[in-house]
């Protein structure tokens, strides 16, 4: 795949941020939850619940996203990300 220009060469995915804050959302979440319910307010807990488990699997992923490596390219099935298209202001 050919680069467009624009993106940086040595460009790093912020992976190891995004887990450290989706296991805070689960942490979070699941105290957040449990004194709601707890307080009595079956509503925000479960609010709250839903949300630890969103974290729980963003969290996921990104174990997943990380264990496949940096050098992970998909398959001849997918096709390569067009590059964007120009700005009107830009000449």
């Amino acid at each position: 795949m050919r680069r467009s220009g624009y993106e940086p060469v040595q460009a790093r995915s912020p992976l190891r941020l995004r887990l450290g804050l989706a296991l805070c959302g689960v942490v979070w979440g699941t105290a957040a939850a449990v004194g709601f319910a707890l307080a009595g307010l079956p509503v925000w807990a479960a609010v709250l619940a839903a949300v630890a488990l969103l974290a729980a699997i963003d969290a996921v992923l990104v174990v997943r996203r990380m264990r496949q490596g940096s050098r992970y390219q998909p398959g001849r099935t997918t096709p390569p990300y067009r590059p964007a298209a120009p700005h009107a202001g830009k000449h």
